[in-house]
C-alpha cells in the first residue's frame, strides 16, 4: 500500500475521534461575536455558552468587543437583529 500517510491518516482519526467524544482540537480563537439579545446587545466569545456582556446599544457592545479582541490580536464579527454576518474586523 504505497502512497499511504499512515501518519496523517491516524492523526486524522484521532481528531474524528476526539469531536464525537465532544474535545475541541483546535486551538481557541477568542473571537468576539456582537450578537442581538432579548435585552439588546451582547458579546459572546466564539464558542463559549454564556455572554461576556449585555448593552443596550450595538454600538456600545461593538467598542467594547473591539478592547477585547485588540488584547487577544483576535476579531470581532458583528451580527445584524437577524443574526446574520455584517462585518468583521481584525486584530491580527
Amino acid at each position: 500500500m504505497a502512497g499511504i500517510n499512515w501518519s496523517s491518516l491516524l492523526k486524522r482519526l484521532i481528531k474524528i475521534v476526539l469531536k464525537d467524544y465532544g474535545i475541541k482540537t483546535t486551538p481557541p480563537t477568542f473571537n468576539q461575536h456582537v450578537v442581538p439579545h432579548p435585552d439588546g446587545w451582547a458579546i459572546k466569545g466564539e464558542g463559549n455558552e454564556k455572554y461576556t456582556q449585555i448593552f443596550d446599544l450595538q454600538s456600545e457592545a461593538i467598542e467594547r468587543a473591539k478592547d477585547i479582541a485588540f488584547n487577544y490580536r483576535s476579531s470581532v464579527v458583528i451580527h445584524r437583529k437577524d443574526g446574520t454576518i455584517r462585518d468583521r474586523i481584525s486584530y491580527k
